[in-house]
This record gives structure tokens, C-alpha cells and sequence, in this order.
């Protein structure tokens, strides 16, 4: 077992995400590390008025400000309104202040609730559970981490119960969340449907019997769907969508709105023209940038539970639910899903002339929050 603090950067890293359940590939999370879990409350009534946006940039929010507060490799999920991590303890207290500001960021600059919890790895394991942890790499410069164990899941619900809960900080104290942004216009589905897929083991199902059902939907998805991102990127309009929450997350916060927000629209018409004129400044080549956003961007995951957001066909989607419907009856899983007409993508790219920005992709109409909100209602 490697030391606890670079255990993170010898975990094992595979290709191939249909291999994503293969237990030989996850490592067990050292003892003395700490598991972070977040969410908005309320995200299903954000999303009603049509703050689903607000509610991704949210759920981004810690995973930036604890990359900019560690300033190293940890692993993380994105799960649309909120966020999992795993923490080694000699960053614990950088970690639960920029999760502390975090909540209140977005409490005072968002107008949503977000809460977090952090609880030791000692406590998962106490209630028989597990955390392992492996590297999935969809490109040659990023990984995204991969959790299995049912700890995470066990820490979502532990969070959800006010349990180990961390206090947001004293009002006016902000993350810094440099890099995280949401440019991009929507991704409109070149298929028919953006379909946002949620799936968990039934009640008491074998790992084998769950394994199989998620292996046989992979084949599906493989063979039948597509990645929800063009391969020429998407598209960069302006005045850009995001403008606004750019602004709340402006390391500035101190000067007025109004100049936080013209200076995000100024330095975004400079980008727009970057962009649209293809030109090279200095490090920075459009064209190289978004090659390397469309091969980084994490639209397939698995954190205790199957996520992706897929583009495919309307009768891709039906085989997908039929499929999904037959495992469920036997008890082999519980699944969510919810159709809408396009992606959204959160960005975090603190230097972007480096290759290793990432790229957060979501349903644009409730993805993950609405197949999440799908599933509940199976129980």
C-alpha cells in the first residue's frame, strides 16, 4: 500500500470505461482519509424555474475550490447538483474551509442551498462498507476517479440526514474559484435525445447479477449511442449563458456586480473573437483546446451508482428503458432516466493552455437531478 498522502497518484488507471466494474482495478482508500459529499437542496424546484445552470455551477463549485485550495490531484464526481471526493488528511482543514466558503458562496451569490459533510473513511468502514477507488482515463491528459464500495452512497445519505454536516463559513467569505465556468451554449442532441441514465443495485442484488445487467447496457450504450459532445466541439456564442454566474465567481468579489459582470463580458467577447477567428495567442490554439475538451469531457461515471448522459435516438432510449425495466423486475437494479433535448457543460480549466482542463457535462433540462428524482420513485 502506497503512503496515504500519494496514495491517489498510484491508483490504477484504466482505458475502455466498459471495464468500469471490473473490481481488480479499485484500491481501497487509505484508513485515515476523509470522503466529502454535497448537494442542493431543493435542486428539483431550481430546476422547475429554470435554474438548472446555477444549480450544475453549484454542484462544480467544491470541486474547484478544492483543487485550487490543495493545489494537487484528489479524487472526485461531479453529480450534477452536488459532488463526492475523497480527501488524504494532511489536506482536512484546507479542505473543510474551502468547502465551508463553498457553501456559503453559494448561499449569498446563488440564492441555492448547498450542504456537505465530510466523514472519515474509519466511519464508512465501521457500518461494513467500503470505498475503492480507480482512475478512468477518457483522454491521454485527464482522469476522472471511479468509486465502488457503497461508501459514497452511504455518505450521500449520511449527509442527507444532517450527519457530520460541515457549517457553512462566516458571511462575505468566499472560495476561490478560479477557472470554473459555463460558456458554452446548450448541445443540442444530433440524435433525438439527450438521455441522462441513473442506476444502482436492487435490494439485496448479487454484485455478479448487477454487474452483468450494467455490462449488457454499456454494450447498448457502445454500440448504439454517442458521446454527447460534437467531435467539433460545442458551440461559442456571445453574449455567453453563463456570463452571470462567471461573475458571482469572480475572485473580485469585493468590487460591485455590475463590474464583475463587464469584465466577464469583456474578457468573453475577446475569447469569442479568439475563437471564432481561430487565432493563436501565445500557448492558447483554439482549435487544439477544444480537440482536448472534447476528448476530456466526463459524461460517463460510476460512483455507487451508473451515471451518463448519452445522445442517441428515441428508440435507443426505449431499448435503453426496456432493458433497464426487465433487470429491475428481477431485482437486480433501480434505475432513472430522464429525456431532454440537449447537454449542458460545466467548465474548470484554471490554466488553459495546459491539457488537463475538465469538462463537467450534464442534461441541460435536469439530467441527473430528474433521473435522480425518477429513481426515488421507484422505492
Amino acid at each position: 500500500m502506497p503512503d496515504s498522502n500519494g496514495f491517489y497518484a498510484t491508483a490504477p488507471v484504466f482505458r475502455g470505461f466498459p471495464r468500469v466494474l471490473d473490481s481488480t482495478l479499485y484500491r481501497p482508500l487509505p484508513k485515515e482519509w476523509i470522503v466529502g459529499a454535497t448537494d442542493v437542496v431543493g435542486s428539483t424546484e431550481a430546476i422547475a424555474n429554470n435554474r438548472y445552470k446555477a444549480v450544475n455551477m453549484a454542484g462544480a463549485a467544491a470541486i474547484a475550490a478544492l483543487a485550487n485550495a490543495l493545489g494537487r490531484e484528489f479524487p472526485f464526481v461531479f453529480g450534477g447538483d452536488g459532488a463526492s471526493f475523497a480527501i488524504p488528511p494532511d489536506a482536512a482543514e484546507t479542505a473543510r474551509k474551502a468547502l465551508a466558503a463553498t457553501l456559503r458562496w453559494t448561499q449569498e451569490e446563488l440564492s441555492l442551498d448547498l450542504r456537505g459533510a465530510l466523514i472519515p473513511v474509519e466511519a464508512i468502514r465501521a457500518r461494513g462498507l467500503d470505498v475503492r477507488v480507480a482512475r478512468f482515463a477518457p483522454s491521454d491528459n485527464v482522469t476522472y476517479a471511479m468509486f465502488t464500495g457503497g461508501g459514497l452512497a452511504f455518505a450521500e445519505a449520511e449527509m442527507k440526514a444532517g450527519r457530520f454536516a460541515v457549517a457553512p463559513a462566516p458571511p462575505g467569505t468566499r472560495p476561490d474559484l478560479t477557472g470554473l465556468s459555463c460558456r458554452f451554449e446548450e448541445i443540442r442532441s444530433r440524435h433525438g435525445v439527450i438521455l441522462a441514465i441513473l442506476v444502482v443495485p436492487g435490494e439485496g442484488a448479487s454484485e455478479a447479477a448487477f454487474g452483468r445487467a450494467v455490462a449488457r447496457l454499456l454494450v447498448l450504450a457502445e454500440q448504439k449511442s454517442h458521446a454527447p459532445v460534437p467531435e467539433d466541439g460545442p458551440a461559442f456564442g456571445w453574449p455567453p449563458p453563463g456570463a452571470e454566474l462567471e461573475a458571482y465567481a469572480s475572485r473580485y468579489a469585493n468590487l460591485p456586480f455590475f463590474i464583475r459582470h463587464a469584465g466577464v463580458l469583456l474578457k468573453t467577447w475577446l475569447i469569442f473573437l479568439i475563437f471564432r477567428l481561430r487565432l493563436r495567442v501565445w500557448r492558447f490554439v483554439p482549435q487544439l483546446y477544444l480537440k482536448q475538451l472534447v476528448a476530456n469531457s466526463d459524461f460517463r461515471k460510476y460512483d455507487d451508482a451508473l451515471r451518463m448522459v448519452i445522445d442517441c435516438t428515441p428508440d435507443v432510449a426505449d431499448e435503453i428503458e426496456q432493458q433497464l425495466a426487465a433487470a429491475s423486475r428481477t431485482g437486480t437494479l433501480r434505475y432513472g432516466l430522464h429525456r431532454q433535448g440537449a447537454a449542458m457543460m460545466t467548465c474548470f480549466a484554471p490554466f488553459p493552455t495546459n491539457a488537463d482542463h475538465v469538462h463537467f457535462i450534464d442534461g441541460a433540462a435536469g439530467g441527473y437531478a430528474l433521473a435522480a428524482r425518477a429513481l426515488k420513485g421507484m422505492a
